[in-house]
């Protein structure tokens, strides 16, 4: 929210005739006026949509990366029979050639084969200079979720076959843009583990109380292991700790988070890069049952966190479970505190969630859900262009 500067006209106290205006009146349309400018929303530049068609009801959950030629490839969920997490998808991709102004056509770049469903994808840019693409597929509805891994060492034209990364049964939740290689090389992959109830491929056979637990790989992906400890969330819940993330912040140390129903997301601090992790913690980010992404502003001490505020510090729906509006917020000490956040978008009956955040040389791309009651909550694509100049950053 960028303040509007206002002009007032010198208002002479002593002859109130003089300007038709009273002194009450002149100081309330002060008044009027400051609050006016206090509140005012910045006008960001269009967004690029990828609406629902009957051919393909919902595009959502993607991941950036950035070629070396300069072109900025975009993949994501694209459905073909159904808005539900385990209906038919494939993963489609897009590009732009100016810095995330305008986009090519979708193409898909993974079919859904034999799978019951793929999506969710996370790109990362290797430390070998090679590009690693994970996403999700499931077997069955409700029975089974894994994480695949691929790589491509000619900037996304060929990859190779991908593989999982844990083999365990069960079904284990990777968000889009979650993955992170950090300083000393470690690949980190954070999962919401949900336990089956049943062997009947039926909504009733799964647990929604997820826990969070990590996996770390020393040699890019080649093999993987389970970090020491998972965990539960310690308090009564329906949602446990779902859709983790992970992101190293200036100290060093990593940080994760995950989304849950007590109204605030929760935080997991690792000080060994990745191989234990701290009980689960409740942060200051007020939110809904959705979804948080952060990410580390390149060169800064800064993080950025995208998240549905609903600390009341900014006007929040009247349902609790509603994830609008949609906020941006940064922290100078390593999460420990966020500022007051600044909106995205301010439509309080929307419903923005899974965002993925990349970085220009002056602008932050995210790509989020931005769907309706109308549309479909899960529906529509939105690719949002935010310049830097107009985000409120800290000094730093």
């Amino acid at each position: 929210m960028l303040p509007i500067i206002w002009r007032l006209p010198l208002i002479n106290s002593a002859s109130p005739g003089r300007s038709g205006l009273g002194r009450a009146a002149q100081i309330g349309l002060m008044i009027f006026i400051l609050l006016g400018s206090l509140t005012a929303e910045i006008n960001w530049p269009p967004a690029y949509d990828i609406n629902p068609t009957p051919l393909h009801p919902r595009s959502t959950e993607g991941s950036f990366v950035t070629l070396r030629s300069g072109r900025i490839l975009f993949d994501y969920s694209q459905f073909s029979d159904g808005q539900h997490d385990h209906s038919p998808a494939a993963i489609a991709e897009i590009y732009s050639d100016d810095q995330g102004r305008t986009w090519s056509q979708p193409k898909v770049v993974i079919p859904t084969g034999d799978y019951q469903n793929i999506m969710s994808v996370s790109f990362l840019r290797l430390a070998s200079g090679k590009i690693a693409r994970f996403h999700a597929v499931k077997k069955t509805k409700w029975l089974d979720c894994h994480a695949l891994m691929a790589v491509s060492a000619d900037e996304g034209v060929t990859w190779s076959p991908p593989k999982l990364v844990n083999d365990a049964p069960g079904y284990f939740v990777l968000n889009n843009d979650r993955v992170i290689q950090t300083a000393s090389g470690r690949l980190i992959v954070p999962l919401g583990y949900h336990r089956t109830r049943g062997a009947a491929d039926e909504r009733s056979s799964w647990d929604s109380r997820a826990i969070t637990l990590w996996y770390y790989s020393d040699d890019e992906g080649a093999t993987w292991q389970e970090s020491a400890q998972w965990w539960a969330i310690p308090a009564a819940s329906n949602s446990g700790l779902q859709e983790p993330g992970v992101v190293q912040v200036p100290d060093g140390s990593i940080y994760s988070w995950a989304r849950t129903d007590l109204g605030v997301q929760y935080q997991f601090i690792s000080r060994d890069d990745g191989l234990t992790f701290s009980a689960p913690e409740r942060t200051t980010l007020s939110s809904p049952t959705s979804p948080a992404s952060i990410k580390r502003l390149p060169h800064t001490n800064t993080l950025l966190v995208v998240y549905n505020d609903h600390s009341g510090n900014v006007p929040a729906p009247t349902k609790p479970e509603r994830r609008a509006p949609l906020a941006v917020a940064f922290s100078t000490d390593n999460a420990k505190t966020w500022s007051p956040s600044q909106l995205i978008e301010d439509d309080l009956s929307g419903w923005y969630c899974y965002t993925a955040i990349h970085f220009t040389d002056d602008a932050v791309l995210l790509a989020y859900v931005a769907g309706n009651d109308q549309i479909g909550h899960l529906s529509r694509l939105r690719i949002r262009r935010l310049p830097l100049n107009l985000l409120h950053l800290p000094s730093s």
